[in-house]
């Protein structure tokens, strides 16, 4: 191991399946099929249960150019029956991989590497075990992540879209129904035909450059017995469950997701007793709810193209209903990526059907059509990491379970290869206590996170009023609230004001700004000149209080019955003028009827006040 780390030298694979086939614009000999980056040995695998007899790896020649320094090979009579393939390396001489369809009459794929100057293309050589064509070099760092994120326990991200849908060029208006498809797929792309002798001018047309709100379209929901299958195109995301209750609801969120307007909102009959609506809960994401009393059965099951999940109570699947073929694992790899980060990954020779399962305890997979899992293989590659207290069950009448152990507050992420012959899970440790730096509160107490939090107007100042009830008392009282629940868990609290005093909007900027926080949170009720307006809002300005603005607003639309009215990015003073992550909190609206009285009970407050510190607690276990 110590040698492999002094001379810096690895494998990087390019397992390439080929297999004799013939089509009617060409004849080739082979076909590719897979092409996987696995990160923890910095290597591209692909599996395939041919050889490649035909290849001889000295005939393979590297042909080099410049401006920029590049080097190609080709693969005569061969077809890439995946999509083109483009890995972006930071370090290691390495700069770009590319795989694609170079000419089809005849069929040849090539593949590019892109170098920097000073790296010297002559190390790079070329191996065939059995199916896999290899190619060695100087060890890279994948800089593009080649893994698709499956489930992440974060409710919000800094990749997430939260830009509207808008229209650069002029074009029509979009007409109602699948539209949206030609747009999803467009995005990002302006063609502008232009007109000439051999293009009629009523063939003018100019195409829409769109910046889309979304990774995925869902466009088709399935009842199933005991499950829903939620299909669509893209990149899918599931995130860390949550458990609503009066009814009993089970919700799952799909970030960076739109669905089509003819489902959202639609009851579906899951049996006699469970339903399932699936909705637009945010411009950018969306929502499964699932009543039942059975929160704890449904998991979701990823399809091997992850395209679709099978939302279903994992009492009652059926592994030959889910599942096209068996497989077996042929590998596991560890890697250390911090102090706090490490995953594991394991490869299969087929796809793989997998669920998931998060709880309190850990993160439960179920891989249900293995029909081969080497036990003692697994046990001796993680025995000695946090993985080492895994457990495998096997399922009947086929597959496995995996249940691993997390700690309390560790952020867990699953991902898959995209021909989903690899799993990788990374476990987020919370970083562990340090030595307690004093930092200024009104108390004097010592904390290791601060947060300033600011009740809205005050004194002179009322706020929005209604009959005789006033914004600045009840933002006061949910803010002492918050105080002390955050107090109790050990954070700092500096509040702006603590009485019903008058404090400028610059005071409170200089009070933030004189004790350096970590966050600033102000909280305020809405007031509308439309009384049936009911809802909560989070406003932020600056970037980097965006991650901050998404988790604690998931945290209040989970958490608080009414209206969820998204974010906004708002130039208010206080929050625009403070140099740590600043949001401001609208918690509802006093100018509805109903609204206002619950804003004035004990019941409201203190579950707004909770669902704040929920929010902060997730914030931070995030950064």
């Amino acid at each position: 191991m110590k040698r492999f780390f002094k001379f810096l030298i690895i494998f990087v694979l390019f397992l390439i399946t080929f297999a004799p086939l013939a089509i009617a614009d060409g004849v080739y000999n082979y076909k590719i099929t897979s092409a996987n980056f696995d990160v923890s040995n910095s290597v591209i695998v692909l599996t395939s249960p041919d050889t490649i007899d035909g290849v001889i790896t000295d005939s393979i020649k590297l042909v080099e150019m410049d401006n920029p320094k590049r080097a190609y090979f080709d693969i005569n009579s061969a077809v890439l029956t995946i999509p083109k393939q483009d890995w972006t390396f930071s370090t290691g001489g390495i700069k770009q991989v590319k795989i694609n369809q170079f000419t089809t009459e005849p069929n040849v794929v090539r593949v590019v590497i892109y170098y920097d100057d000073d790296f010297d293309i002559s190390k790079v050589k070329f191996a065939r075990i059995n199916n896999n064509l290899i190619i060695k070099f100087k060890k890279p760092q994948l800089d593009s992540t080649y893994f698709q994120n499956v489930y992440r326990d974060d409710h919000s991200s800094s990749s997430d879209f939260y830009e509207y849908l808008t229209v650069k060029m002029p074009a029509p208006e979009p007409t109602p129904g699948e539209n949206i498809v030609e747009q999803i797929h467009d995005a990002f792309n302006t063609t502008m035909q232009v007109a000439t002798q051999q293009i009629p001018p009523e063939n003018l047309f100019i195409k829409k450059e769109l910046t889309l709100n979304s990774k995925y379209y869902l466009n088709k929901i399935t009842p199933k017995p005991n499950s829903i299958l939620i299909s669509g195109f893209g990149a899918m995301t599931i995130e860390k469950p949550m458990v609503l209750q009066n009814p009993s609801r089970l919700v799952y969120d799909i970030p960076n997701a739109v669905v089509r307007n003819e489902l959202r909102n639609v009851e579906h009959k899951i049996n006699e007793t469970d339903t399932v609506k699936v909705g637009q809960f945010e411009a950018n994401k969306a929502r499964i709810v699932i009543t039942t009393n059975d929160v704890t059965k449904y998991i979701p099951i990823f399809s091997s193209d992850n395209q679709s999940i099978l939302i279903a109570n994992y009492e009652k699947v059926e592994p030959q209903s889910i599942m096209t073929n068996t497989t077996a694992n042929t590998n596991f790899y560890y890697e250390k990526i911090d102090a706090q980060t490490s995953s594991m990954i394991m490869s299969f020779n087929n796809p793989v059907v997998m669920g998931v399962d998060r709880t309190a305890a850990g993160l439960t997979l179920y891989l249900y059509n293995n029909n081969q899992f080497d036990t003692n293989a697994f046990n001796a590659k993680y025995g000695n990491t946090i993985f080492g207290h895994t457990t495998i069950t096997k399922l009947a009448p086929l597959g496995v379970r995996i249940d691993i152990p997390v700690e309390k507050d560790a952020i867990t992420y699953a991902y898959e290869g995209s021909d989903s012959k690899t799993i990788k899970v990374k476990i987020k440790q919370a970083k562990k206590e340090k030595t307690v730096i004093t930092r200024p509160t009104l108390n004097n107490k010592k904390a290791s996170r601060l947060i300033v939090i600011d009740p809205g107007h005050g004194g002179e100042d009322c706020g929005a009023i209604r009959d005789d009830i006033m914004e600045k008392d009840i933002v006061l009282d949910i803010s002492k609230r918050v105080e002390k629940l955050l107090r109790n868990k050990g954070y700092g609290v500096a509040m702006t004001r603590t009485d019903d005093s008058t404090v400028s909007l610059q005071k409170r900027v200089e009070f933030s700004e004189a004790r350096k926080p970590d966050i600033f949170v102000s909280i305020h009720v809405n007031s509308s000149v439309k009384p049936e307006i009911t809802g909560i809002e989070t406003h932020y300005y600056r970037q980097e209080s965006l991650n901050l603005a998404q988790t604690i607003h998931a945290s209040m639309a989970s958490n608080i019955k009414s209206n969820d009215r998204g974010l906004f990015k708002s130039k208010f003073y206080v929050i625009n003028h403070t140099t740590a992550p600043a949001i401001l909190l609208e918690i509802g609206f006093i100018s509805n009827t109903n609204e206002r009285d619950q804003l004035v009970s004990d019941k409201r407050k203190q579950a707004t006040a909770e669902a704040i510190v929920e929010g902060v607690e997730n914030y931070f276990k995030q950064h």
